[in-house]
């Protein structure tokens, strides 16, 4: 009986950490598209397991001196992709926001920090919010995609841009 114990927390521990897998193969939508030239671009994608990550998270936002509205955004969370793309262009970016707009994304924020641009977008069921995705832009050509799905509110959301807008 000791031993079926031991099995079942190995594949369970086994299944969380390779749910951790770092990828060069796009974990967002658009980027699946084998179709789609991306020009040499090179990606790097991350399937954060929001088990163990949560607790991790909400620590780091707490000694960065985030605000609890964004530690609060991060409890309704149920997944996180963050996929980054080195060597992307302008078209491409074009190309993701028209796909994005296709399939019903609205945008709610575009932010200007630290250098960075980021562009909030949401998709809505109703009242509530199942789907955001955040597109952070830097001058370097280096693009952070983070698609985020949970269950939020619009004042979740408007407050977590607001606390970031006052910075």
């Amino acid at each position: 009986m000791n031993t079926l114990k031991h099995f079942f927390l190995a594949i369970l521990i086994i299944s969380i950490v390779q749910s951790c897998i770092v990828s060069e193969k796009p974990n967002i939508d658009f980027f699946q598209n084998s179709k789609y030239d991306f020009k040499g671009a090179q990606f790097a994608s991350i399937n954060v397991p929001m088990v163990l990550a949560k607790s991790y998270i909400k620590k780091a936002l707490r000694e960065e001196g985030e605000s609890e509205e964004t530690i609060n955004l991060v409890k309704k969370a149920s997944k996180i992709k963050v996929l980054t793309v080195t060597n992307g262009n302008q078209e491409m970016l074009n190309d993701y926001a028209q796909y994005l707009n296709d399939n019903h994304y609205e945008e709610w924020a575009t932010i200007k920090h630290d250098g960075d641009n980021i562009n909030v977008r949401v998709k809505q069921d109703g009242d509530i919010i199942k789907k955001m995705l955040l597109t952070v832009g830097s001058k370097n050509n280096e693009v952070v995609f983070v698609d985020v799905k949970g269950n939020f509110t619009a004042n979740d959301i408007s407050k977590m841009i607001s606390s970031v807008s006052d910075k």
